[in-house]
């Protein structure tokens, strides 16, 4: 689907963690790793906006940075709040597709580099690296063409994945055995489902896992309630 789709991975990584900190550095290490390998091929394409990346990226890592270094001091309660909202727009970008591109002949750099801190700040404390928040500002506020922005997207998220990785790396917040496991499934998963593009439906794809990921949102508010 070109998704990498942390979110989804994402809860699983925190019930077998039992620390949402620690979930967070594991999940978003896959993450960057699995936007790693298709941000490759999208550049060797040709479908990344150096430019872009060069105003979007440098913010989203400080972000990440940020996040990852004192996500720890917010309530729990909180983070888990924070994980179903992002789950939820997830879930509803997936369903609906509420954003429409607005291409623009000259792609705009201001908003590049505030949408970047700001999606790198929530990714890093979280633990994804908000593709789906970030496709939305690059598609409307910044003004990339839908391919480039495909593409540009999974280079700063990569970026913005081992930012946020290494942040928690240093404050020991990462299940290592957790992480060489979901590499161990992820790295072949996402060869395997690109060599499976085509075969399945994509709609009928993006409505069910956008469904799965509504139903963990409404899961995580609840614990954030209680």
């Amino acid at each position: 689907m070109g998704l990498v789709l942390g979110t989804l991975r994402l809860p699983a990584i925190v019930l077998l963690a039992g620390d949402a900190s620690a979930a967070a550095g594991t999940n978003i290490a896959i993450s960057a790793a699995s936007a790693a390998s298709g941000g490759y091929a999208h550049a060797r394409a040709g479908r990344v906006d150096w430019r872009i990346v060069a105003w979007m990226a440098p913010p989203s890592v400080a972000g990440a940075v940020v996040g990852g270094l004192y996500g720890h001091v917010v309530p729990t309660s909180l983070l888990f709040a924070g994980i179903a909202a992002v789950l939820a727009w997830n879930g509803l970008d997936l369903l609906f597709s509420p954003v429409r591109p607005r291409e623009r002949t000259e792609p705009r750099v201001g908003p590049a580099a505030v949408f970047g801190f700001v999606i790198g700040l929530v990714g890093g404390a979280v633990g994804v690296i908000l593709g789906t928040l970030r496709m939305p500002a690059l598609l409307r506020a910044i003004g990339l063409t839908a391919h480039r922005a495909v593409g540009t997207n999974l280079v700063v998220g990569f970026l913005l994945g081992l930012a946020g990785f290494a942040a928690h790396a240093l404050r020991l917040e990462v299940e290592w055995d957790l992480l060489v496991a979901g590499l161990a499934g992820a790295l072949p998963g996402a060869w395997l489902g690109a060599r499976a593009t085509g075969r399945f439906s994509e709609h009928g794809l993006r409505r069910a896992i956008g469904i799965a990921l509504l139903a963990i949102a409404v899961v995580f508010a609840i614990e954030a309630a209680l």
